[in-house]
């Protein structure tokens, strides 16, 4: 007797275990990911937004509003603007890299000023929100300022145009906070090519563009291969000592846009251990012009990409504040958890399990941050910062390709040759 009634309390308690781990996994949604991991997205243009529409005057901007119908930011008079401190606490955002962008047309010029005063605002804006935002340069800061109930923020210069072919500059970058740069933008700079050239090849990478690739080891800097051409995101991944990330980029088999990333070099961020971190675009997402995006094309994306090379190599880099057009379903930062829910649910095997969405989320960019910290501590006892100087004929010549007068902006002592040149032939 006393057997049977052990063994009835015993199927009674694995029953009762049974149907308490039935219920967990039929509730868990994918959005229950994000709170257990930081969500962090690699890429937020809202400071270009706050230059150009208020030139970088926080006295106007009220970032604890919901801006959605606002007469400067709402969605019907500004179809760039997505973000706001409620739609970024409804959206569970643990972590966002600021984009200190500026325009091409700098290039050349006025770049470098113009860089630094993006960096400013974004330090002023987290200074401003001390209670929602924490200004964070190292990767373990990361998930601490998320379990504050803060949003940690990131810096990513966007463009290698920004730092003017300068290692100098690039340097003091970092010591200004700045923890990614993107090699180009969607103009090539003299020592790298954009994803403008498709499949060919003006500059590819110089010399000069692979020391910019070991200085950002040696400093710590993610290289980040977003707006890079095909060309230039192999050689990269064929030199570079760290991981690299592309803050916001798609995969190129899903839509054939040269923004995106090629499976040869989606094999290529397996082996180097690094993450794809995918936007949200709609022009980047969808390449079907007959139809809208939709939420359903970026999830296909990061299927694709995770079924590719796996769950440790995807990431979110949505892109918000930097176009004109988000997929239906997207529009907005506030819907972050709407997309790990369809994640979890879509028809894809093997199924995402709870960790998998907890990488996709954020650990896969925190080891990817912390890898590269490493590369840094090591080459620290080895290397010296390089003194590299770009060739300035490579200079000269990417001036001219951009109808500027070569030299004309320049009056450092390496252009001495080529002015006393010019002066020569008049």
């Amino acid at each position: 007797m006393m057997y049977v009634n052990a063994a009835v309390c015993l199927s009674v308690l694995l029953l009762v275990i049974g149907l308490s781990v039935g219920h967990n996994v039929i509730n868990f949604k994918g959005s229950d990911a994000l709170n257990s991991a930081p969500l962090i997205d690699g890429h937020n243009d809202l400071a270009y937004n706050l230059y150009d529409l208020l030139n970088n005057n926080l006295d106007r901007f009220n970032f604890t509003k919901n801006l959605t119908d606002d007469k400067v930011w709402g969605t019907n008079v500004c179809n760039t603007c997505n973000t706001d401190l409620p739609r970024l606490r409804k959206g569970k955002v643990g972590a966002q890299f600021w984009a200190a962008y500026v325009d091409c047309a700098s290039q050349y010029k006025d770049a470098v000023p113009l860089t630094m005063k993006q960096i400013d605002v974004i330090k002023r804006l987290v200074a401003k929100y001390p209670n929602d935002m924490q200004f964070v340069t190292e990767a373990k800061n990361i998930e601490e300022a998320w379990k504050n109930g803060k949003i940690a923020s990131l810096i990513g210069v966007e463009g290698g145009h920004s730092m003017d072919s300068s290692l100098a500059i690039l340097r003091l970058y970092y010591e200004l906070g700045v923890r990614y740069m993107t090699l180009t933008h969607m103009c090539n700079t003299p020592w790298a090519d954009a994803s403008i050239v498709n499949d060919n090849s003006v500059h590819n990478l110089t010399n000069f563009g692979e020391a910019v690739i070991y200085e950002m080891n040696r400093l710590g800097m993610l290289v980040d291969l977003s707006h890079v051409s095909h060309n230039v995101m192999r050689h990269t991944l064929s030199i570079t000592k760290a991981p690299i990330i592309f803050s916001h980029s798609s995969a190129f088999s899903v839509c054939h846009n040269y923004r995106n990333v090629p499976d040869d070099v989606l094999l290529m961020v397996k082996a180097n251990n690094g993450v794809v971190m995918v936007n949200f675009y709609s022009g980047f997402v969808n390449c079907n012009s007959s139809r809208k995006a939709t939420i359903h094309d970026v999830v296909d994306h990061i299927n694709y990409i995770r079924n590719l090379i796996g769950a440790d190599h995807v990431g979110i880099g949505a892109d918000f504040d930097g176009v004109l057009r988000m997929p239906e379903g997207l529009e907005d930062v506030s819907k972050y958890p709407d997309l790990f829910d369809l994640i979890f649910e879509s028809n894809v095997e093997p199924r995402w399990t709870k960790e998998e969405l907890e990488k996709l989320a954020g650990r896969n960019l925190i080891r990817v941050f912390q890898a590269v910290e490493n590369v840094r501590d090591t080459l620290a006892k080895t290397e010296s910062p390089r003194q590299d100087i770009i060739d300035v004929r490579d200079v000269s010549e990417a001036e001219v390709i951009s109808h500027i007068q070569p030299g004309l902006c320049q009056t450092s002592k390496e252009w001495d040759d080529i002015r006393n040149n010019s002066t020569s032939r008049q």
